[in-house]
Order: structure tokens, then sequence, then C-alpha cells
């Protein structure tokens, strides 16, 4: 059986839709699964196990009928860009995810999420299920690779890094209404380094500013991992920490992905919908007081943090 996926970005995004891939495997092992994505955003599946096959956004309807027929097509982003491309694909049936925008609903049947399916993914996967998949829990099926990681942890030494159990925190995001306080971070940044863990603050080249508030603020001993990796690669560094610090970011939900614990601070999101999979234990509420040092910290020691 052969299935193709239309998810194209964003970093995040494509990440919390990876168990749609898992949820396909697990019922049909032997299924080839197609997944169009922005090239920006492919290393997050060169990372899956559960995608055999990578297509950068193609730019003709023409390359997608190209691919040959699918069993299922799903639209996992519901806008027009990744709906049209459903459209365009030889498929027996084609399916969508509820939210669908800018007529995204012309191509594909729109499968509204189970009741009980408040977070992100668990609707993802519904649609899955729509098409005969089972999960009885959502997988990513996410494992950085082992030249990454190696190039990963020598850009480290390079950066500082002395071994010592990593944070990575994460001061960026898409909009600044979204991001906790540079004076936070730097705050947190030198407790963390009291205790003895070391602290890389992590992102695209764009979270730069973002990163040099908090140095601003007195963060020293920060190490600047800022714009150094590729996606493949961020998997990789995210996958050396024992912890990540983030607001409702892309790099907030590898760290979840890949099972690391991922305090998550949600100034505007609703965590219990975002964030980080499984670990809405961890996240903080910014919506109605600021988020203080002392309560991170708290979730990073009822965690175990502090015992590495």
């Amino acid at each position: 059986m052969r299935f193709l996926v239309s998810r194209l970005s964003a970093l995040g995004d494509v990440v919390c839709t990876l168990p749609v891939a898992s949820a396909i495997k697990d019922a049909w092992p032997d299924s080839e699964i197609v997944w169009m994505v922005d090239r920006r955003f492919r290393g997050i599946l060169e990372c899956c196990s559960a995608v055999d096959t990578i297509v950068e956004r193609p730019s003709r309807l023409r390359e997608v009928r190209q691919l040959g027929e699918f069993d299922a097509a799903l639209d996992m982003q519901g806008l027009f860009k990744s709906g049209v491309l459903i459209a365009a694909a030889r498929a027996k049936r084609k399916v969508g995810y509820h939210w669908q925008r800018e007529g995204a609903w012309l191509f594909s049947q729109r499968v509204f999420p189970d009741p009980s399916s408040i977070h992100i993914v668990d609707q993802y996967v519904d649609v899955a299920r729509a098409i005969g998949a089972k999960a009885d829990a959502a997988t990513f099926a996410l494992t950085p690779v082992d030249e990454d990681v190696d190039a990963v942890r020598a850009r480290l030494g390079e950066a500082g890094w002395d071994g010592r159990a990593l944070v990575v925190c994460n001061a960026g995001a898409g909009w600044a209404s979204k991001r906790w306080p540079a004076q936070k971070y730097s705050e947190l940044t030198k407790r963390l380094i009291q205790l003895g863990l070391a602290v890389a603050f992590i992102g695209a080249s764009a979270d730069r500013p973002a990163f040099e508030e908090v140095l601003a603020c007195g963060a020293e001993g920060a190490l600047d991992m800022i714009g150094k990796t590729s996606v493949r690669e961020l998997v990789a560094l995210v996958s050396a920490a024992i912890a990540h610090v983030g607001g409702d970011t892309g790099s907030t939900h590898i760290a979840a992905a890949l099972g690391k614990t991922a305090v998550g601070i949600y100034t505007l999101t609703r965590p219990e919908r975002s964030c980080p999979y499984g670990q809405v234990h961890n996240c903080l509420s910014a919506q109605e007081r600021p988020v203080e040092v002392e309560e991170v910290l708290g979730k990073l020691e009822a965690a175990g943090v502090f015992g590495h």
C-alpha cells in the first residue's frame, strides 16, 4: 500500500505530524509513505524512520501525478498550498485535517477529531485513523543521525562545552509576544550553571537578537549555538541535552518527540492543545501572571534534571 502526506511547514507542525506516519506504519508495516514538505524542513523527515520517501514541495502539479497511485492522500496542513497538491494526487481516497482554510476543503474530505483529542498531535492522528490506521499512543519515530551527533558534539566543544549535563534553551519564537523575558532567561542560565549544569541557547539565525538580549542581561557562561545547526543537526543537538526550556516553538516539539524533559512557557496559546506532547505537566502559562524562574527550576527539579 502507498500513502501520500502533504505537510509542508513549519518546523514544529511537521514534528507534530510525524505520528501520522507512525500510525500508518503500525497498521501496514510494508506500506510506503511519501511525504511532501518544504525543503527547509526535510531534515526532520530524514530523522523519522516511518517516512520512506521525501518529496520537496513540487513546483508543478504534474510532478505530483508522476508520483504514482496511492491508496490514500492526506492533507495535514489545511491550506491551499497543501490541499492543491492532494487534489493533483492520484489517490483512491483524499482526507484532511479538519481546520481547512483558503479553500482546502474543496480538495479532501474533512476529518473532525474525536472529542477526547485535545492536543494537536492527537487530532492529526485522528486523520490517520479515518483511513484505517491505528495508534494507541502517538509515536514520533524520531532519531538523530549518527554523523550529526558527532558533528554537534564537536561544535558544542568549540563553543565551550566541557561535557557537563546540558540544558538547551530557546529564547526565540515566531512572535515576540510568545517569548519569555530575556531577564528571566538570563537568571535561569545563572542558576543552572551554579547547579553544575551547562546551558546552550539554540535557534535559527533569526533568533540571535533574542539571545543577545539574554546576554545583555548578564547570562555569562551561556553557550552560543544560535544558527549553528541545520534542522537535522538541531535534532542531534536536542538529543544531546537532558532538558529543553522554551516557548511554543519548533525545538520544544523536537524535545518532546525525543522523549526529553521539555518545560514549556506559554504566553498566548493553550498548553493543553500545543504543549510538548505528553508533558502538559511541565508547562507554565503566562497568560494571567508572569512565569517566575523558580517555577521553571521547580519543573526541572521534579523531572529529576538536577540528579544528572
